[in-house]
């Protein structure tokens, strides 16, 4: 018996599974296709430091908004 039997096995019981046992084949065709695990280490990573500079873009404009500008000019009268 192969892993993926197995594992459909333990998953779907057969004829009472309305999937007939496709569904863990599929999950396991989707899980084959995907990137090496290291390539999806980077695309995560990356992700994290897309998310960071949005972040950072994010604070900035909220710390513009938050400062209070001037709202007059200061004269000296005599």
């Amino acid at each position: 018996m192969t892993e993926t039997e197995e594992k459909t096995q333990h998953t779907c019981s057969g004829q009472n599974c309305l999937c007939h046992g496709a569904g863990p084949l599929l999950s396991e065709f989707v899980r084959r296709m995907g990137p090496p695990e290291g390539a999806k280490r980077h695309f995560d990573a990356a992700r994290v430091e897309f998310l960071k500079g949005v972040r950072a873009m994010i604070d900035a404009r909220i710390e513009d908004l938050s400062q209070s500008e001037p709202k007059g000019t200061k004269l000296n009268v005599e």
